[in-house]
């Protein structure tokens, strides 16, 4: 079948990207979905930072690449041997679900899956397989996922079947934003009651660290980021407190809202600034969480003795460090009964041909989340 997508055929062009228009919308070929896997009516797919960071050449891709990791959608036809999944049903289409069958999964730790790696370095399904293509070429698969199309093939183990209730536009960001940033406190901090939190970045990760912090009962929840028309949302959504990056006394300034430091930083932006601060407001004994990903030979430095004697523990978080399909559904609990208002992170919708202005905005700090709509 033709399908309309936004297709990724070279990394490093400058902004605006409304001008330069890396991603080039068109139609391409899907092949029907094979044994073992779905082929899904994407209806919604979030815009990430990650798809801007691939943009700017910081992840190396096979190109051309279909592009898009967080979305949602229906099932329209499954293979012979799906089993857990039927047309009709709605589907959350996530990149860190995993095989399912290497020594990290079995241990329940999907996104360390080795098999996750390679598919995301060759552009392929988790069986190797390219469904996409453009003239007899292959068109790769962006993290077995490509959500910046009208349909897509996938496999069910990146797909999360949910109740066809939940809003479709908002359902789309908890693959990535939600689970990444929600992850980070319940899976890889352990927030408890009580703990004291500092996040680096509220952009759609960020933001929904600060609506798990405070389901988690964290007893000051910091809010830092270079823009300040984010905070009012933040402080809505469960901040104590909001402080500027670029504040030359931010460190002065969490450790006196925390009396000594904050138990846990959440680091979400990848910047090495950022990265210096989170160790340096956080107290003795504190742990901070890096969540955010720089360029691949980006090297940081951070001192040692303190590190020792301060007994602090630096730690990745990598797609909330938890299982997708036993986090999904709870946080989507979280959201129906209002202590999780994700829905309050959509910027705004777009169609497929706005991808490249939106990318812009991403890069400019305007947006939280922008939806697209790819029938739109």
């Amino acid at each position: 079948m033709r399908v309309k997508a936004a297709v990724l055929r070279e990394q490093g062009l400058e902004p605006p990207f409304a001008v330069s228009r890396p991603f080039v919308i068109g139609e391409v070929d899907l092949e029907e979905p094979g044994e073992d896997e779905v082929l899904v009516k994407v209806l919604a797919a979030g815009l990430c930072h990650s798809d801007l960071s691939t943009v700017q050449g910081q992840r190396k891709r096979n190109l051309p690449i279909v592009g898009g990791h967080e979305g949602a959608g229906e099932v329209i036809q499954v293979g012979r041997s799906v089993t857990e999944l039927r047309p009709g049903d709605h589907v959350v289409m996530t990149a860190g679900n995993g095989c399912r069958n290497c020594k990290a999964c079995r241990a329940g730790r999907p996104a360390l899956c080795q098999q996750i790696s390679r598919v995301r370095a060759e552009g392929t399904l988790p069986n190797g397989l390219v469904r996409f293509s453009e003239n007899g070429l292959k068109v790769h698969h962006y993290s077995a996922v490509s959500s910046f199309a009208q349909y897509t093939v996938m496999m069910p183990s990146n797909l999360i079947k949910i109740d066809g209730d939940y809003p479709i536009d908002v359902a789309a960001m908890f693959g990535c934003a939600v689970v990444t940033g929600a992850g980070s406190i319940f899976n890889a901090a352990k927030v408890r009651p009580g703990d004291s939190v500092a996040i680096f970045g509220l952009g759609g990760v960020g933001l929904n660290a600060v609506m798990a912090g405070r389901i988690a009962g964290a007893s000051r929840i910091i809010g830092i980021d270079i823009n300040a028309d984010k905070f009012a949302l933040a402080k809505d959504l469960g901040c104590t407190h909001t402080l500027l990056s670029t504040d030359g006394s931010l460190v002065t300034k969490v450790r006196e809202l925390t009396v000594g430091g904050a138990d846990f930083a959440i680091e979400v932006s990848g910047n090495r600034a950022a990265m210096e601060a989170a160790i340096d407001i956080t107290r003795v004994g504190a742990e901070v969480v890096c969540v955010g990903v720089a360029q691949s030979e980006a090297r940081y430095d951070y001192p040692h003795t303190r590190l020792v004697v301060e007994e602090k523990v630096i730690r990745g978080s990598h797609f909330g460090s938890g299982r997708p399909d036993h986090d999904v559904p709870r946080y989507l609990e979280f959201f129906r009964d209002g202590r999780m208002p994700v829905d309050r992170l959509k910027s705004r919708v777009i169609a497929l041909e706005d991808i490249n202005e939106a990318l812009d905005h991403l890069l400019e700090g305007v947006a939280v989340r922008q939806i697209i709509l790819p029938h739109m």
